[in-house]
């Protein structure tokens, strides 16, 4: 089975490297979902990709062989109170950090998706690399950017039977025209991050 073209396996041959990535950043609603995953070297799979790149069947597909193969992986959920607390950003860096100290087997080295990061219990700044793109790059980002999509997904069609009326089951919290009218209609839920207000609401629903 040919190696998905492009994404490199690692990135220092014999080093036990894990992929970090998260989903859901950009959404009004819901907890952002980080992920790390540490592959077997001779990992090989035709879908895996950056999971935007992929179709949900995709996804959820690949995400049974990862779960399956991966020498290791772990999957965190930063809820919207603490992304209010931390801001977004740090948020996922906390998700991905908490992701990697959840691991059964303690990796090397962290190879991280976006360019921001910062040093925790044991691993300084020579122990991981920001990637631009990461996802793209290396097959252990990706693997982990497909479980953190697919974990918030299903957590977010979960949320929709709980707050039925603002279409979370296929917006995923992101700020859609039927999202920002059901905020409108609806007000806001335990689910909302407060420090994401979308510029089209009025100013008396913040």
């Amino acid at each position: 089975m040919p190696h998905t073209p492009n994404l490199l396996p690692f990135l220092q041959e014999g080093r036990l490297e894990a992929g970090c990535d998260e989903a859901g950043r950009g959404p009004l609603a819901g907890p952002v979902y980080a992920a790390a995953v540490i592959l077997p070297p001779d990992f090989r799979h035709p879908l895996l990709n950056d999971s935007k790149q992929m179709s949900e069947k995709a996804r959820n597909e690949l995400r049974e062989v990862i779960e399956r193969e991966a020498v290791a992986w772990k999957v965190e959920a930063v809820q919207a109170e603490e992304i209010d607390r931390l801001n977004i950003l740090w948020a996922s860096v906390t998700g991905m950090q908490r992701a990697v100290l959840g691991l059964s087997v303690k990796p090397d080295f962290l190879l991280i998706d976006g360019n921001k990061f910062r040093p925790f219990d044991g691993y300084g700044r020579d122990a991981y690399k920001t990637v631009i793109h990461g996802d793209a790059t290396y097959a252990s980002i990706a693997a982990a950017s497909v479980l953190a999509k697919t974990y918030r997904d299903e957590r977010m069609r979960e949320l929709a039977q709980q707050y039925p009326g603002y279409g979370w089951e296929r917006n995923m919290g992101y700020p859609t025209p039927e999202h920002i009218e059901a905020i409108r209609r609806l007000g806001y839920t335990p689910e909302h991050r407060k420090s994401f207000h979308p510029a089209a609401l009025e100013p008396s629903l913040f």
